[in-house]
């Protein structure tokens, strides 16, 4: 008789227990969960996390496969650091995508992806972070898209130990930075084209191998209320340190008081048989800047093959930098375009179609101007 009792207890006991709601394909905060990671934690793979206007005062780490974190509105969606937390959003899953948001006053980075395979960071505004706006460390397979960075006090844009990477930045703005975009070891399959770099102290710099760069403008980049770089550079387009096979056409690459391009060694590295063709090299404080080490001359340096540089070069130039503001003191970014509805184009770099750029490359989005 003790029997039937013990199991009608067990069904009234699972009757009163708590049950996980099915949260479905999308997540929205801050009416399921008050904060962003707390709907992140709960949601299932292929899932999107939809966040409504507010300032979020948190960092958020992704660990879930596929997961999309999405703002509502681009410039009132904000993960405020407040200058006290490291990283905006830190995905460390693969198949993420970061979209249609601002990350801001962090100590590290807006975005920064980490060893994760197929990201896309897209339309983010990435604003006063002490060393990177968007960051992509040991990842493949990714996008950066149509976002803006300023107040870096590294680089705006940064793409780094890939290789081979599989990576396309495109469509960027980057201002008011110690440095516009930088690759550190990103090569194979690597491709910034079409973007804006200017109105930095430096606009790009690579030691990579095998990247193509296209269709950029690089220009002004001599803006002092930026922070600085523990190097003090300054004045410079396009620095290319120790890089080779490295493909450079049609970018405008102008009013870089220092040099326009600067080809130069890492440690005893030349830069080496890198190919430049059909860009516009005008009216910087030196067109191109060659200055291989002693030890080991470049070679093979090409521009539109008319002008070679092999052999050993003249110094870099120590350029009388301004001091430079804290990254927390840059002003705030202007007003940037929202994330268009439907589907994003897909991720083939397609590098044929980037023309050279005009000098009002995306200057409906940028505060500095030429």
């Amino acid at each position: 008789m003790r029997a039937p009792y013990a199991f009608t207890a067990v069904l009234l006991l699972a009757g009163c227990s708590p049950t996980t709601p099915d949260l479905g394909a999308e997540i929205n905060v801050p009416a399921q969960f008050g904060t962003i990671q707390a709907a992140v934690d709960a949601a299932r793979e292929g899932a999107t996390v939809v966040v409504s206007p507010g300032v979020y005062k948190e960092s958020v780490e992704v660990r879930t496969r596929s997961l999309t974190i999405r703002g509502l509105q681009r410039g009132s969606v904000i993960i405020d650091g407040e200058v006290e937390r490291d990283n905006g959003i830190v995905v460390a899953a693969p198949e993420v995508s970061v979209q249609n948001l601002t990350v801001r006053n962090h100590l590290q980075s807006g975005v920064a992806v980490t060893r994760s395979r197929g990201f896309r960071v897209s339309y983010v505004t990435a604003s006063n972070n002490a060393r990177h706006g968007v960051q992509a460390s040991e990842a493949q397979h990714g996008v950066i898209e149509q976002s803006y960075a300023s107040g870096s006090a590294d680089a705006g844009f940064s793409v780094g130990r890939c290789a081979p990477c599989d990576v396309v930045v495109r469509g960027n703005v980057a201002e008011r930075n110690a440095v516009g975009y930088a690759a550190a070891d990103a090569s194979g399959r690597m491709f910034v084209l079409g973007n804006r770099f200017s109105g930095n102290r430096v606009g790009m710099t690579t030691n990579s191998e095998d990247a193509s760069f296209v269709g950029n403008l690089v220009s002004d980049n001599s803006e002092a209320l930026s922070p600085a770089q523990a190097d003090g550079a300054f004045g410079f387009g396009f620095g290319i340190a120790g890089g080779s096979k490295n493909l450079v056409a049609r970018n405008l690459i102008s009013n870089n008081p220092g040099a326009g391009v600067a080809l130069g060694s890492s440690g005893n590295v030349p830069p080496a048989d890198n190919r430049f063709s059909d860009n516009m090299i005008t009216g910087n404080g030196e067109d191109v800047l060659y200055a291989a080490s002693r030890q080991a001359p470049g070679r093979n340096n090409c521009f539109d093959r008319e002008r070679c540089y092999d052999g050993v070069g003249d110094p870099l130039p120590k350029s009388s930098a301004p001091r430079g503001i804290p990254f927390n003191q840059v002003a705030a970014p202007p007003l940037q375009p929202e994330m268009p509805e439907g589907p994003l184009p897909d991720g083939t770099p397609n590098a044929d179609r980037y023309v050279l750029p005009s000098e009002d490359l995306f200057d409906d989005r940028a505060a500095v101007r030429a």
